[in-house]
């Protein structure tokens, strides 16, 4: 009871006073339009000043950036556009020029004999004058020219069966001396000439294959299919000047038939 009428005299006292009894409070907190004060207050004006203070702000650090790039010189161009065109060119420009320097390849001179017996039974004796061709494969003999000689000789005949036969020439310089025979199949030696001379186009072995393209290896007489069953096949050729001959004893384009080969290679003055 003494709380409540104690409440009650503190409200009775407050209700007498008015706002005129402080002045100085109801003059600074209250305004008659606070909402109008704060309608008038043009926001967009500061926003537009924040906003161009920054775009100017940035246009300084572009400035800044293009004059250190600038500084730094023009760019050099990237790999593989224009240093490989380069690099073409001048293997090009290369091939050509060593094309160039190469003399013209005079042809073969061939004949034929019908004396087959006759070096069948010579060959027989001799060693590794008598091999087998088996089917798609390609045998390629290896002949470098010597100083003694002028002419490089051959002949050749088969048992039963035709077989292919063409020459090429190596421009590459003579290392080793050594009469050399290498067999692979068709395949193996596509990849091979490939690696030696560039592009090759394959072709018909009864029409002559392969079209060198490459300025180290050139065509003597490419390979035609020989009737080298009937007749002895022989035929030489002049040096152009040092290198390697390839004669090539093709049997790519039999399926299922092997070939009895009786060859020789020799050097004439």
């Amino acid at each position: 009871m003494e709380r409540l009428e104690g409440t009650s005299e503190l409200q009775s006292r407050l209700s007498s006073l008015s706002f005129s009894s402080f002045p100085g409070i109801t003059s600074k907190q209250c305004d008659t339009r606070p909402l109008d004060s704060l309608q008038n207050t043009d926001l967009s004006k500061s926003c537009t000043q924040s906003k161009n203070q920054a775009d100017m702000d940035e246009t300084k650090e572009d400035s800044g950036r293009h004059a250190e790039g600038n500084e730094e010189g023009p760019a050099e161009p990237a790999l593989g556009e224009g240093g490989e065109e380069n690099n073409s060119a001048g293997s090009c420009q290369l091939s050509a020029e060593m094309k160039a320097q190469m003399p013209p390849l005079k042809p073969p001179t061939t004949w034929t004999s019908a004396a087959l017996k006759e070096l069948k039974a010579k060959l027989r004796t001799e060693e590794d004058s008598v091999v087998t061709v088996y089917r798609g494969d390609i045998m390629t003999v290896h002949v470098p020219t010597v100083p003694e000689a002028k002419k490089l000789c051959w002949e050749f005949a088969t048992d039963s069966y035709d077989i292919g036969f063409g020459i090429y020439f190596d421009w590459t310089p003579v290392t080793s001396r050594a009469i050399t025979v290498h067999i692979s199949e068709s395949s193996d030696d596509e990849d091979e000439e490939e690696e030696l001379e560039g592009p090759v186009s394959n072709g018909d072995v009864e029409k002559g294959s392969k079209t060198q393209t490459n300025s180290n290896l050139a065509e003597i007489l490419p390979v035609y299919r020989q009737d080298s069953h009937l007749s002895v096949n022989g035929g030489s050729h002049d040096f152009p000047g040092e290198g390697t001959y390839l004669l090539k004893f093709d049997n790519s384009y039999s399926l299922w038939r092997n070939k009895t080969l009786y060859y020789r290679v020799y050097y004439s003055a």
